[in-house]
């Protein structure tokens, strides 16, 4: 039975990264896009995308990924890059116009609902990017139709939150000084929807997806200054609406302590922590 599209899908995403979360994304992609860049590679390999194939990038965000699979498929290829954030896609299309890249496009479009042509696309790739759905069930089916039959899924989605010092660091801090929410639904969309990694197998597998395979892959993260870290874990990370709650003296308190907790990671003037991800890859 073919189920109907959700009713105003990702309303809340969208809001969010058209307003506040994704004006601060903005501000310091090119520092995120840095960081993270090592797991879009490793997705990218993992694919083992070639020349003149068909990619769709999920998530795609400012572009950097989309960009990175455009030179790997070649002029004889294509990427389409889609995101719900029309500031970011914006920032995507303005960085496409001062590249010379011709074989990327840019469109603010909701990858659960939208209507891409059937079996148009090689790969579906994302970088952090594919965690947001409202209803992954039906996004990956909208996904898996989109896919020729000989296609491919490649992404990398974060696990649970524990497993990452970039998040348990700043949790830790303000836990000193405030009593924490309590954790909402664990699947939820956000960040950290995909951790439990048998319960993707499963959604993949309902949409129809074949050769499931996750890998444990770790890379270093950071590579900025003490400060800049700091600000970084607290502007970008799970504290960032709830800090801007708090008084002044609360806020320069967690702030010091962050620092203080990422004094081990520096070396030579730069903080590098190990990340944590989950690698996916399935066939059509």
């Amino acid at each position: 039975m073919t189920r109907e599209a959700p009713t105003n899908p990702n309303s809340k995403q969208r809001d969010e990264w058209n307003g506040a979360r994704g004006s601060r994304w903005l501000e310091r992609h090119e520092t995120i896009d840095k960081q993270i860049a090592p797991f879009g590679h490793r997705v990218i390999d993992a694919a083992a995308i070639g020349c003149g194939k068909r990619v769709l990038d999920i998530g795609c965000g400012c572009g950097e990924t989309s960009f990175d699979l455009a030179r790997r498929v070649g002029d004889t290829g294509s990427v389409l890059g889609v995101d719900i954030s029309t500031l970011l896609v914006e920032a995507a299309r303005r960085a496409a116009q001062q590249s010379s890249v011709s074989n990327v496009r840019f469109e603010e479009a909701d990858a659960q609902t939208y209507p891409f042509q059937r079996g148009s696309f090689d790969l579906a790739f994302s970088r952090f990017g594919i965690m947001f759905f409202e209803d992954p069930d039906f996004a990956f089916r909208n996904i898996h139709a989109a896919l020729r039959t000989d296609g491919g899924l490649a992404f990398v989605a974060w696990p649970a939150p524990a497993e990452n010092p970039f998040v348990t660091i700043p949790i830790r801090a303000a836990a000193r000084y405030i009593t924490l929410p309590a954790p909402g639904d664990p699947t939820a969309p956000g960040p950290f929807a995909f951790a439990d990694i048998e319960r993707v197998r499963g959604m993949l597998s309902r949409a129809g997806f074949t050769g499931i395979k996750v890998d444990r892959v770790i890379e270093k993260v950071g590579g900025g200054s003490l400060a800049e870290t700091t600000e970084l874990l607290l502007q970008l990370g799970p504290l960032a609406d709830l800090l801007n709650t708090l008084d002044d003296q609360t806020r320069r308190a967690i702030r010091t302590d962050v620092r203080s907790a990422l004094g081990p990671f520096e070396t030579s003037g730069r903080v590098l922590l190990d990340a944590v991800a989950w690698l996916v890859t399935a066939r059509h």
